[in-house]
């Protein structure tokens, strides 16, 4: 099997499980070193780096403003070498009853099996108008 496949099987693995509700299998397939950037110019661009602080800084304080009940699964994967292109929708409701029914694209870049980096691009109005902001990286 090619690194791309590889790479590819991995992260329908993970996408398999965020789409019923187990979100440890992204944490999981993370490296220490990981890093996650929101990609443009709007309030919530920046990059978080290092696993630690890509889990508590990041996605624990976004999870945190659902009710439990989000899930993502991915329509698209393709893959080329160490980098997956995924193609996704997520479904909740947040924890002030908003639907967020939020498109993603999300590029991950993976090295010996694991998640190095994700660049994740998505509806920013929708985020701006239900989400609560969280504190950007320094």
């Amino acid at each position: 099997m090619s690194i791309a496949q590889q790479n590819k099987t991995l992260i329908r693995a993970v996408f398999d499980e965020l789409a019923v509700g187990r979100g440890a299998a992204l944490p999981a397939a993370m490296s220490e070193d990981v890093r996650w950037t929101f990609a443009g110019n709007w309030s919530w661009s920046g990059t978080w780096e290092l696993k630690p602080t890509v889990l508590h800084q990041l996605l624990g304080p976004l999870m945190a403003q659902f009710d439990g009940g989000y899930r993502i699964h991915a329509d698209l994967i393709l893959a080329d070498e160490d980098r997956v292109v995924v193609q996704a929708q997520g479904n909740g409701t947040t924890v002030d009853g908003d639907p967020y029914n939020q498109t993603y694209c999300f590029i991950f870049t993976l090295a010996a099996g694991r998640i190095t980096e994700v660049i994740e691009h998505c509806d920013t109005a929708l985020v701006e108008r239900v989400l609560k902001p969280i504190p950007l990286p320094a």
